[in-house]
């Protein structure tokens, strides 16, 4: 190859790595972003792998209230079966409900718990949350037993803000003067006569 054919090769490589490598460039790039690998907690206790694990707080510059609700999301995997059987959060809530009650681990099998919508929520708020605190959780499993770590308040912001807050369950009221007959049909109270 002579001399003049090497750097045309080389100039048409110089020119093509950039396009092949298919690279956003700009001020806006996202590879000029900071990127952490989890948001979440990762603990590998008993051979079973939580990884990513976080509480949803609320958005920016605001708090969650004394007894309302937080969502939990986490990612599950176990070498061997396990189940989870429960979620608690000491000094942070009063109770914890798993969507669907206890989540099967299948060996080797990822178990994502993950949004929008929390299928972990903690109830009872017992003390206000906001993005960047931590708050202990302990994990409760069938086999391996308790497991406890502290987990971040991520705020419902940029990664987070199309993650559901957890639904919060509504009385519906029912009719004044009247009560629900086995059929399902509403009745007329008697009325008292003089």
């Amino acid at each position: 190859m002579t001399r003049w054919n090497r750097r045309l090769l080389f100039g048409a490589i110089a020119l093509l790595v950039p396009a092949l490598a298919g690279c956003e460039a700009g001020l806006n790039a996202p590879t000029l972003e900071f990127h952490a690998a989890s948001n979440g907690v990762s603990v590998i206790d008993g051979g079973i792998t939580i990884d990513n694990a976080f509480v949803l707080g609320p958005g920016l510059n605001s708090t969650l209230p004394v007894g309302g609700s937080a969502g939990v999301f986490v990612a599950l995997l176990a070498q061997n079966s396990d189940r989870l059987e429960s979620v608690s959060a000491p000094g942070t809530a009063s109770s914890a409900t798993i969507t669907g009650g206890s989540v099967n681990l299948a060996p080797q099998a990822l178990v994502d718990l993950d949004g929008p919508a929390p299928q972990i929520v903690l109830t009872g708020l017992t003390r206000a949350l906001s993005g960047g605190e931590t708050i202990q959780l302990v994990l409760t499993f069938a086999t391996v037993g308790a497991v406890t770590l502290n987990v971040p308040v991520e705020p419902r912001a940029d990664t987070y803000a199309t993650y559901s807050p957890p639904a919060v369950p509504t009385a519906t009221p029912s009719p004044t003067g009247a009560s629900a007959s086995a059929s399902g049909t509403a009745t007329a109270s008697p009325s008292a006569t003089p």
